[in-house]
């Protein structure tokens, strides 16, 4: 299962993707909350952990205008249905929301980035190709980890 993207056709302030997944809530909760299998799919994230109002930092390699850091606060969590945190490169400040929602198959999961401005195209842009990217990568973890 591929992600879909369900992203608006003309750049608004919102990128969004969705999993039908056939694996359960808590399977997923856990490869979004727990380092170790965040760091398989997503980035290493150092500091993590699931209050609200903690910082942690997601690592990734160093790049051309970019350090490889974002910068996140968790802002709600609801364990095995919402988590979301606050998404912070350079001057760009967004607000990344999983959304898990139980079906007869196994669990909907909704991923939306939402805050970007309408002068950060290439951020958006970058969003969405990795969001794709790493949304694939999480399917793959699901399909081969007995979490």
């Amino acid at each position: 299962m591929t992600p879909t993207d369900t992203t608006a056709p003309a750049q608004g302030n919102t990128v969004s993707f969705e999993f039908d997944l056939a694996h359960s809530p808590g399977k997923i909760w856990r490869a979004l909350t727990e380092p170790e299998l965040l760091a398989e799919w997503l980035l290493p994230a150092i500091g993590f952990t699931l209050e609200p109002g903690a910082s942690f930092t997601l690592q990734g390699p160093v790049m051309p205008e970019w350090d490889g850091r974002v910068h996140c606060r968790v802002l709600e969590v609801d364990p095995q249905k919402m988590l979301r945190y606050a998404w912070m490169v350079g001057d760009m400040d967004t607000v990344v929301t999983f959304t898990l929602t139980p079906t007869s198959t196994g669990t909907r999961l909704s991923l939306v980035q939402s805050g970007f401005r309408e002068d950060q195209k290439k951020n958006f842009g970058g969003a969405r190709y990795g969001w794709r990217l790493m949304g694939g990568k999480l399917v793959a973890l699901l399909e081969r980890s007995s979490l």
